[in-house]
């Protein structure tokens, strides 16, 4: 997914990105999309899952569609300047959810532009409950929800429905299933037929305010030391056992 991304970024007859889940052969959704489960956590219960990977997905994926790619022959380095705006190369990305964004799948919509949901679908972060950190979520999901209703998910195991007040804080956009092909439609041409000059100016711009540079970096400090304790807590198998029976699954 981080090379589609990468393509999608540097490719320059590509104007706008759009992540959508695929049609899945699980019993429950046979044959239906579904936008993201999130990390699979039996890796994790069987050690399979390294603490890098944690770190590669916030600093990579996530942060290259919220923040895109360093232009060509720019510095890129630790020991260089933190200059604002970003010398980046970005562009628009839309989120089409189908059925759930879980975990991960939840971190994806806090770093696009605009979130069209499936009417009955539902975003939880459940990270705590099966004990580590849900990304960059304790950092971004405040923006969109308000701080009350982030602590409430984060800490609590709220669930935020598409169709209710809170889960419009998220989404941008509720639509009846059938018509999520043309709602994605719709809002491309809205995008794209306003041009395209200026997405990324506009983006570095919001930025400034929400999250510059130098706040991922302070926050990731955080994040990466206490994940280190949490990936390798005894808790962490204990919630795992106890919440997602962890012991009787297969990979």
């Amino acid at each position: 997914m981080e090379i589609a991304t990468d393509l999608t970024l540097l490719h320059p007859d590509v104007k706008i990105g759009v992540l959508r889940g695929s049609p899945v052969n699980h019993p429950k959704y046979q044959g239906q999309r579904v936008f993201s489960s999130g990390i699979n956590l039996t890796r994790i219960y069987q050690g399979k899952q390294s603490y890098l990977s944690f770190l590669f997905r916030s600093m990579g994926l996530h942060n290259k569609l919220y923040r895109g790619v360093l232009v060509e022959d720019e510095p890129d380095h630790l020991g260089i300047p933190i200059e604002e705006p970003e010398r980046t190369w970005e562009k628009l990305w839309i989120a089409a959810v189908d059925k759930f964004a879980i975990g991960g799948g939840c971190q994806l919509l806090l770093v696009v532009d605009y979130v069209i949901a499936e009417a009955g679908s539902y975003f939880n972060l459940p990270a705590r409950k099966e004990g580590f950190l849900p990304g960059a979520a304790n950092m971004r999901l405040p923006r969109f929800v308000g701080e009350r209703l982030a602590r409430e998910a984060m800490l609590f195991d709220r669930m935020f429905y598409a169709d209710t007040p809170e889960g419009r804080l998220i989404a941008n956009e509720v639509v009846a299933a059938d018509e999520m092909d043309l709602a994605v439609s719709r809002c491309i041409g809205r995008a794209v037929g306003s041009g395209m000059v200026s997405p990324g100016a506009n983006r570095k711009a919001i930025r400034q305010q929400t999250e510059p540079l130098e706040a991922l970096r302070k926050y990731l400090t955080t994040y990466a030391f206490e994940q280190a304790f949490l990936h390798l807590s005894d808790q962490l198998i204990v919630n795992l056992e106890r919440h997602w029976n962890a012991r009787q699954r297969k990979l």
